[in-house]
């Protein structure tokens, strides 16, 4: 059984090496030490990253924002837009959580410039808590990226 957290690295390796594709337009593809993707959409690059945050806080939309901006900006480009996937603990769920939620990321957003452009909501048999994934797409000069897989410890990026 494997434990709670992310994956193992070896056993993602080998699963990104034996079922991830290839497209030319991608620039920066899966990998371990990639949290994000990029794209060349004519002369533009978009960079795209997904993250849950999957513990429970008041605040939860706020680190949903960051973490994934974090991510984007670390590659060279903008955050730009999010799709956030919201699903609601069946028997916590009040209107006034789902304010709560709503209005947190919505601050953490406008705070940093980024619009929320979609997503789902759902209240979720067998939750305990919110749990948040959010889609977020940055944009940049191809020549700005910066892959961070090929990072060290003390770099700065």
């Amino acid at each position: 059984m494997l434990p709670p957290g992310k994956l193992p690295g070896p056993l993602l390796r080998d699963l990104l090496d034996r079922y991830a594709t290839s497209d030319p337009a991608v620039i920066i593809g899966p990998g371990i030490g990639r949290d994000a993707a990029a794209i060349r959409v004519d002369e533009t690059a978009l960079v795209i990253k997904t993250d849950p945050i999957t513990f429970a806080t008041e605040d939860a939309g706020r680190y949903l924002i960051n973490v994934n901006a974090n991510d984007i900006t670390c590659m060279g480009a903008t955050p730009r837009w999010i799709l956030v996937t919201a699903l609601f603990p069946e028997k916590h769920t009040t209107p006034a959580l789902v304010e709560q939620s709503f209005a947190s990321l919505s601050r953490a957003a406008s705070e940093i410039g980024v619009t929320l452009v979609g997503g789902h909501t759902e209240i979720t048999i067998g939750l305990d808590r919110l749990i948040l994934v959010g889609q977020m797409i940055g944009t940049c000069e191809p020549d700005a990226l910066y892959d961070l897989s090929r990072s060290e410890s003390g770099d700065a990026i």
